[in-house]
């Protein structure tokens, strides 16, 4: 491997290294050498170009440290493809049509990202780099890398295809945005055995273009700690997704939702499976939206056609949210002329904190109206009232089947344990309710069953 210290790089966390860094990058992928190698020590660089077949490796005891200065990192490194974002546009490791990249190590990649570095007020024109950034790769491999301290998102996958992130830990809360993986528009993506603890959403899939899909995704042993989500898909989704395996994964600590649905520009959605969760402390384990709105920066003013999303199944999923409030429910809503299709319920055990009463709350519960969606962004307080359930919500729903499930509240609770509002084809078999007061499931406002479904 090629030393970086034989091109002139200081460790001394002081001397900015790029352009050492950049020739030992660029001497790598001309002459095919094995690797860049960074040893122990910390290097101080602004923006680096990743290039064809080059393997970064940051060795056990070695940082990779991001310059506190803007004018450090590139103008020519794409752009965030959010509305209203540009704020986002650079970042520290940049690679653009490159092949067979790797970045390793047990080392750290520091963004050196805090506030009191790039602070994040309400002027776009304060500018907070991301990490890493690749658009239309192919063959990526980041492995064992502990990424942190961002001062937005820790990495964008733009329209790249054979991705596979295995052993790495990131960790971004020094400063708001702080996503931890984006995949957009990608296509073969495999993340396994990776650990999250981030300001914003640990892993994204979105589309950005309607031409890139995201599809072919396996996310599998993570472990996600977040101030927002720990998996969200789409918000941007303009493009199709399709076969996407979510399993063996702890969620724990998440302030709004585990697994988080939103789409609203115009795709499809079809076949992913979430199986074999835990989540504890996390409000909303799911929170699926089906609306209208413009997400990316490059999407026409004039809101596309409502999308679809149709066969999700969620099985063998605990989750015990009993320390988050009223709030705490599997909240499903489409949209009133798009009804969102066949979506399984198998072996869910929600344990949530209960405690709604007529008594304190005399007014009839409300129903989530999906038309409030229509805000910023589709989230959950765009509803503005307490979800009308203690353990699953379904609004416009065709093909809803809840089978093998305890939903359980730890004080009682006034509401049904599933409330359903336009909702056909509907399927319920051995659905348990303990500490719930009311039907296990109304159906339009009405009791349906009682307070067990048998088998």
């Amino acid at each position: 491997m090629l030393d970086i210290r034989q091109f002139g790089a200081v460790p001394d966390g002081k001397t900015l290294n790029t352009r050492a860094i950049q020739e030992a990058i660029d001497t790598c992928s001309r002459d095919r050498h094995s690797g860049v190698l960074i040893q122990a020590g910390i290097y101080l660089t602004g923006t680096l170009y990743l290039k064809d077949y080059v393997t970064l490796h940051v060795a056990n005891g070695a940082t990779l440290l991001g310059s506190g200065r803007i004018d450090d990192y590139a103008d020519d490194t794409h752009k965030n493809m959010y509305k209203n974002e540009s704020h986002m546009d650079r970042c520290l490791i940049f690679a653009r049509n490159a092949t067979g990249i790797t970045i390793e190590g047990n080392g750290v990649i520091d963004g050196q990202g805090g506030q009191d570095v790039f602070p994040n007020p309400v002027d776009p024109q304060k500018r907070r780099p991301m990490l890493i950034r690749f658009l239309e790769c192919n063959r990526i491999r980041v492995r064992d890398i502990t990424l942190q301290n961002p001062a937005s998102w820790t990495s964008a996958w733009l329209y790249c295809s054979d991705i596979a992130v295995d052993g790495v830990t990131i960790r971004s809360r020094v400063n708001a945005n702080g996503d931890g993986l984006d995949f957009d528009g990608c296509r073969d993506v495999r993340v396994s055995n990776c650990s999250f603890d981030t300001s914003d959403d640990s892993i994204c899939l979105q589309t950005s273009r309607p031409d890139a899909p995201c599809c072919n995704v396996t996310i599998s042993n993570c472990i996600f700690s977040s101030k927002w989500a720990g998996i969200r898909i789409g918000l941007l989704s303009r493009g199709a997704f399709e076969n996407v395996a979510v399993n063996n994964c702890i969620f724990r600590d998440i302030d709004d939702s585990g697994i988080k649905i939103q789409m609203c520009e115009g795709a499809d959605m079809r076949n992913m499976i979430f199986s074999n969760l835990i989540m504890v402390n996390v409000p909303r384990p799911v929170f699926l939206t089906l609306c209208r709105q413009r997400a990316c920066v490059d999407a026409p003013e004039q809101l596309a056609p409502v999308g679809s999303i149709r066969g999700l199944v969620f099985s063998n999923i605990t989750a015990d949210s009993r320390m988050c409030g009223k709030d705490s429910a599997l909240i499903f809503v489409g949209h009133p002329d798009h009804a969102v299709q066949d979506i399984v319920l198998d072996h869910i055990r929600l344990q949530t904190g209960g405690g709604w009463t007529w008594a304190a709350n005399p007014e009839k519960l409300p129903d989530l109206d999906p038309d409030r969606l229509a805000g910023w962004w589709p989230e959950y307080e765009c509803f503005k009232t307490t979800v009308p359930c203690h353990g699953i919500y379904a609004e416009h729903i065709a093909g809803l089947t809840v089978t093998n499930s305890v939903l359980e509240t730890a004080a009682p609770d006034n509401r049904p344990a599933i409330a359903c509002h336009h909702v056909t084809h509907a399927h319920f078999h051995n659905v348990t309710s303990l500490g719930g007061i009311s039907a296990t499931i109304h159906m339009n406002g009405q009791p349906a069953l009682n307070r067990k479904v048998a088998p």
